[in-house]
């Protein structure tokens, strides 16, 4: 396999973050001087070198650092971030920034790529990145190679770059001597321990010429790159910095404890709402009292069947060879005592109901278990066994979704004692755990294969070709018979061929663990792995360890945050179907809700850079972006945010952001903005949004809730597969416009649609009143105003500002300068008057017209290609992803799964009625596979519908189903998007089939048969 990578905005906002604090140092490079000492000592005597080793360092600063602390501030600003009044210096050195990246969002990425940036912008090639441990150390070096090519690609120039080795101290002569980019990679035990090897550093060499390394290494003027910093603030650590003599020191953490100039920011809730990681679920344990019995219970889960829910019990059972735990799966009616070989802890158990909405269960003595309980003895061994069992079941499951999409699975548990896994007191070297997996492992994988579909034969072959002990493995620094399980070349003593094995492979060989050619997929390890260690397909996380302050969840739950990659390294990240592959399942050893109050609580802790409260001093001051450039929130215009707010109950009367806020947001359907404010909304809104509420959290989910939803019949029936031979089909889209046309229609519409609001500004006179309280009055309460003026700028103060009109809408359009001009020139000279008026509403509305017709154009002479790929089957079969069954209709008897997961009333409303129409055959909700591209992006149809022959004239249909008919109450881009799939099906129907597919967009059932029942396409 090999890892492919590509250019990702949110990537190149961070590199540039840091890119832009130097603008105005001028590019220069070669600046050489002397890395030989000129004396060495030969024989315990000094004589001349005649080496005469020239070293390429790093140019100084020539910008002041003042013009460095506007630079920053400016970038600050740009982000809503706190303004640095001045530069906050550390040990190191004066210029320290602060690079904020939620884990799992490629910071190593990041800062690689700043690397090759800084040298093309100002010539910068000494790069050194320290890091505190050897499991970070080795993922930067990992890094370094798998993006040589991507960066190579991009630049035209490769990093060298090495890790430093206290005994290969000739990699650091080539590090200075070299004129290109060099990286040195060093973990911080190199320079910041008490070993001898670690003090070389520090000490003259007789096979260093009589150099010490740091003098070479600080002669370079290095730029430093922290990882992780806040694991090295020790006082060592700390004291060693200025020992380099750093340029400048970059520091890359998702957790910075200590703050300098915070120049970026993307935090857990914005790599959440932006998509850029996976969602996360939980299962969790939850140990449960039950009066009058000792019995032991365990209730797995809830899962949907053909004919009635059962319910994953495991209980104890007499056996011949005594009372052995067993899972069971249990109906309605089963008698836990029968069932148990009549043992008396379980008389009076019987089901008397099974609830798959809330997974419950519920016994006849009036006992309710729900998934994820234990009760009766459960002790710590208990627990640790169901956990195994838990996250080798949700592996199958995910694994069963994902192997046909080329996916693979990993699982990663955590342990808090090697010897728990890794016993060498042992014959087989196994550990309690080890086996413990090993039994729940065999057992689940046989009864799995029994219920897999015959026809899933290539995910049958694999299971099968997989033994169990190939396929867990451990990784851990050192365990307690102090064997090192780490790569003998860095300085530890040969181990076990295993062990080596295991490091290789865990913490380097990247591309081999992600292959399904590797069987190893469920990986053990200690404190080694808890940060800086991540693969992007670790899907499964169990914490077989006890909860302590030392390790926050949230740095174990990001080891697995990462987006996945199939086999070809491609990222999963279509937003259509991110967060339906990408799903972390945690494994804990605590409460679904004990887990997930704990965790939330840590990200909003780790939030608290965010202010909390939307009042009208957090509005003032904070600086928009316009079209002119950046312009300040003045006091008028924060008073005006604020009233919107409170008047539309988008903040509560504390001034938090209250939930229908960022539910309106989300579904398009906020209040518009006072007129005078529409032109900044986009970046008012981005205010709003940077101010933290618990709303704005990541959704955690219960991971017992999602259920496969059982195929049926008619996925077999004749009609359904006439059906979906007509619409599977792929397509790609072109789009060839004359630009007069566009000219021509922006021309008319901003004749007929431009109007600008002109700029006013209002005048307040009034009196002094006298003070006849001792009550301390805010500044301006002593007057009491008696006269309001309000004016209109007929001459504006933006006209003062010179614009580059052109520029600016082109910029926004996407369009030439020359194309625009034509467009400007052409409208009315009363409507482009309006300019001077108030330019930044000019070119806001301006660019929207445009941005309209333009996309009404593209859509006007849009046209699809059919392929001769289609669509895969399993997008209704093997890749079909578990579902929120609360959502759920019941039972139903022409659809072509058991049940539907609804959206809305609409959508149940229809269900109802398709699924009693006596003209329906069999339909189907399409799934989110199963997409159109558009030039606004993939769209998703609701519902593919098979009628009965003769009944109507038109048999197939696929449908949309909103709750207005009215296009004016449908959101722009869905309005675009529903127009394309009408072209995308006339495609289908004149190059595929002469039968013809009708599309259209519905709002109940009656609608639907309205249209059918009319003819015509």
């Amino acid at each position: 396999m090999k890892l492919r990578f590509k250019i990702q905005p949110f990537q190149t906002n961070a590199v540039n973050a840091v890119v832009e604090c130097f603008s105005g140092q001028v590019n220069t490079s070669g600046i050489q001087y002397r890395i030989d000492p000129g004396v060495v000592k030969v024989n315990g005597h000094e004589q001349i070198s005649n080496l005469e080793l020239a070293g390429f360092k790093n140019s100084d600063l020539q910008i002041t650092e003042k013009q460095v602390l506007t630079n920053i501030q400016a970038v600050q600003c740009a982000q809503n971030l706190p303004i640095s009044e001045k530069l906050v210096p550390s040990s190191g050195g004066n210029i320290n920034l602060d690079i904020e990246m939620e884990t799992g969002t490629g910071k190593t990425y990041c800062y690689i790529k700043t690397i090759f940036e800084m040298n093309k912008r100002y010539g910068w090639s000494k790069f050194i990145i320290m890091v505190p441990s050897i499991a970070i150390r080795e993922g930067v070096h990992k890094s370094f190679e798998i993006t040589a090519e991507h960066f190579s690609e991009s630049y035209g120039k490769k990093a060298r770059f090495f890790i430093y080795n206290s005994k290969q101290l000739h990699q650091l002569e080539n590090f200075s001597s070299d004129a290109g980019i060099n990286v040195m990679i060093i973990n911080i035990q190199a320079f910041a321990a008490r070993g001898a090897d670690n003090r070389r550093i520090y000490d003259e060499l007789d096979d260093f010429q009589t150099r010490r390394p740091i003098d070479v290494i600080s002669s370079n003027r290095p730029i430093l790159i922290l990882d992780e910093p806040q694991k090295m603030e020790g006082k060592a650590t700390l004291e060693a910095l200025p020992k380099f003599k750093p340029l400048m020191i970059l520091r890359y953490s998702a957790t910075h404890r200590t703050t300098y100039n915070k120049i970026h920011r993307l935090d857990a809730l914005d790599a959440y709402n932006q998509k850029l990681v996976k969602k996360i679920a939980v299962r969790g344990i939850t140990i449960k009292g039950l009066a009058g019995t000792n019995g032991y219970l365990y209730l797995e889960s809830i899962e949907i069947s053909k004919h009635a829910p059962v319910a994953r019990i495991e209980l104890e059972i007499k056996q011949n060879n005594g009372i052995k735990r067993v899972i069971r799966k249990l109906g309605k009616g089963d008698d836990l005592y029968t069932i148990s070989g009549e043992l008396d802890q379980y008389r009076g158990f019987v089901i008397s109901q099974i609830d798959y909405t809330t997974d419950t269960v519920e016994f006849t003595n009036g006992t309710v278990l729900v998934a994820g309980e234990a009760t009766g003895d459960v002790n710590e061994a208990t627990v640790r066994r169901i956990q195994i069992r838990e996250t080798i079941k949700a592996h199958l499951e995910k694994e069963r979704q994902l192997f046909s999409q080329g996916i693979k699975v990993l699982s990663l548990c955590f342990i808090d004692e090697v010897a728990k896994y890794r016993d060498y007191s042992q014959d087989d070297e196994k550990g309690e755990y080890a086996h413990i997996f090993e039994e729940e492992y065999n057992l689940l994988v046989a009864e799995y294969l029994s219920e897999l579909a015959l026809d899933n034969v290539e995910y049958r072959k694999y299971l099968d070709n997989i033994s169990v002990a190939q396929t867990h493995n451990g990784y851990f620094s050192i365990d307690k018979k102090t064997r090192h399980l780490k790569n003998p070349s860095v300085g530890a003593r040969a181990v076990d061929s295993d062990d080596v094995d295991a490091y290789d492979l865990i913490l380097k060989d990247k591309e081999r663990l992600l292959s399904f050619e590797e069987p190893v997929r469920f990986i053990f390890s200690h404190s080694a792995l808890r940060e800086g260690w991540d693969n992007p397909n670790v899907f499964i996380m169990c914490m077989l360890k006890h909860s302590d302050n030392t390790i926050s969840r949230r740095q174990e739950v990001g080891r697995g945050l990462r987006l996945s990659v199939n086999q070809d390294g491609e990222r999963q990240d279509h937003a259509s179907t991110v967060h339906d592959i990408n799903i972390l399942t945690v494994v804990a050893s605590e409460s679904y809700k004990d887990f997930v109050s704990n965790l939330q609580k840590e990200i909003s802790e780790t939030l608290s850079a965010r202010p909390r409260k939307a009042d009208i001093d957090y509005f003032i001051g904070q600086q928009i972006q316009t079209a002119s450039g950046p312009i300040k929130v003045s006091e008028t215009m924060a008073k005006q945010i604020y009233k919107y707010l409170a008047k539309n109950d988008y903040t509560s009367a504390t001034d938090e952001i209250t939930p229908a806020y960022h539910n309106a947001r989300t579904e398009g359907s906020l209040a518009p903005l006072p007129q005078e404010l529409l032109a900044y909304s986009e970046q008012i809104f981005n205010l709003i949004d940077n101010v933290f509420s618990n709303a704005q959290l990541p959704d955690v989910g219960d991971d017992r809730k999602p259920k496969l939803n059982p195929l049926n019949a008619n996925l077999e029936k004749k009609e359904f597969k006439a059906l979906w031979q007509r619409i599977n089909h792929k397509a790609v889209y072109r789009v060839e416009f004359d630009s007069e046309e566009l000219i021509k229609n922006c021309v008319s519409a901003m004749d007929s649609d431009l109007r600008v609001t002109p700029l006013q500004y209002t005048i307040h006179s009034g009196i002094q009143q006298d003070l006849i309280t001792d009550v301390q009055l805010k500044v301006g309460e002593g007057f009491q105003i008696d006269k309001t003026t309000t004016l209109t700028e007929i001459q504006s103060v933006h006209s003062m500002v010179r614009y580059d009109l052109l520029g600016k809408i082109a910029g926004i359009t996407q369009l030439t300068r020359k194309t625009v001009a034509q467009i400007l020139t052409g409208i009315n000279k009363v409507v482009f008057d309006q300019f001077r008026q108030n330019p930044e509403h000019f070119i806001s509305e301006a660019s929207r017209i445009i941005n309209e017709q333009k996309a009404a154009v593209i859509i006007e002479h849009l046209t699809y290609d059919t392929l001769a790929e289609t669509h895969d089957a399993n997008i209704f079969t093997s890749g079909q992803t578990k579902q929120d069954f609360t959502r759920a209709t019941g039972k139903l008897r022409n659809h072509i799964y058991d049940y539907v997961i609804t959206d809305s009333k609409i959508e149940r409303n229809f269900v109802t009625e398709l699924d009693t129409s006596s003209e329906v055959v069999v339909y189907a909700k399409l799934p989110k596979g199963f997409f159109i591209p558009t030039p606004v992006g993939d769209y998703n149809p609701d519902w593919a519908i098979s009628f009965k022959e003769g009944a109507v004239k038109h048999i197939y249909f696929v449908a949309e189903t909103k709750g207005s008919m009215s296009t004016l109450e449908l959101r722009g881009i869905e309005e675009k998007k529903i127009e394309c799939a009408k072209k995308f099906f006339e495609e289908i129907n004149r190059k595929v089939d002469p039968e013809k597919v009708k599309y259209d967009v519905v709002n109940g059932f009656g609608k639907l048969m309205e249209i059918v029942g009319g003819g015509g396409v």
